[in-house]
């Protein structure tokens, strides 16, 4: 594997980063996963941008996005794979033990991985753990991803692939690393902005092309909807067949099936929408 590290290819066991960068030892860092296929990026203005709120919102510099580019340009070029989920991390650089950044300026990573197609369907779980609304790091991707790592591994240990999260005042918020929508009466509804979510690529595209509606939606929404499904870089559209102890005969349903069709087609006609 070869990895791009401020400013320059290397190879994997060449590409290393000071144990004193802040973004490993406070996690002072934001990053951007992006669909690679057959060497093409997809929707990579929009995590572009994504990636600069984040930083801004940190307070970081902002990232010099034609280095960013090629750099994702170089790396698939070294690396190429069929489906890969590449990774752009950004960090506050080296600095002092503690929360205080140093002036070395911030560190660039960019890497790509293989991946495999994910199945239509899959399991979720709920956590008793919130997301805070209110939080200095809503809306931010940043790699500050510990309780994300701690609710994914009940889940796996549940036998399902994604953790689902209230948010501080009981409404649905999201995963964690996906979005979530559900179907009532016909029409699909996602959490808002303003629940504590993260503003997903994926998510904004199937709002947009499938005219989701943006609803405040109580946690146990998951106990009655009619259908639900999963939005994410890797997962696109993914149907949801188990919420816990609850089984969604025949996911999925129609109206995932349908927004999964209207998603591939959409996203197979403009590679940067």
């Amino acid at each position: 594997m070869r990895i791009w590290l401020d400013g320059t290819l290397r190879d994997a066991d060449d590409a290393k980063v000071s144990v004193l960068d802040h973004g490993l030892t406070v996690g002072d860092g934001v990053f951007e996963t992006v669909k690679a296929q057959d060497g093409t990026l997809f929707a990579l203005t929009r995590h572009l941008e994504r990636l600069t709120r984040s930083a801004r919102g940190l307070g970081l510099p902002d990232p010099d996005l034609d280095e960013v580019r090629r750099a994702c340009a170089a790396v698939l070029e070294a690396n190429p794979v069929p489906l890969g989920r590449l990774r752009i991390t950004y960090t506050g650089g080296l600095s002092p033990l503690g929360s205080d950044r140093g002036d070395a300026g911030p560190t660039l990573v960019v890497a790509v991985g293989g991946t495999t197609r994910r199945p239509d369907t899959t399991a979720v779980i709920t956590v008793p753990w919130v997301r805070n609304e209110r939080s200095a790091l809503t809306g931010l991707k940043t790699t500050s991803y510990a309780e994300n790592v701690v609710a994914l591994d009940r889940a796996g240990r549940a036998g399902a692939s994604e953790a689902l999260f209230a948010n501080t005042v009981g409404q649905l918020c999201e995963g964690t690393g996906s979005n979530v929508f559900v179907v009532l009466d016909g029409e699909i509804h996602t959490p808002p902005v303003a629940s504590g979510c993260l503003a997903g690529i994926t998510r904004a595209l199937a709002v947009e092309w499938t005219g989701a509606k943006e609803t405040d939606l109580p946690f146990d929404v998951l106990e009655r909807a009619e259908e639900v499904f999963l939005t994410s870089t890797l997962r696109d559209v993914q149907a949801v067949h188990r919420v816990d102890g609850r089984v969604l005969t025949g996911a999925p349903g129609p109206v995932t099936a349908k927004a999964m069709r209207v998603f591939d087609e959409r996203a197979a006609s403009d590679i940067d929408p």
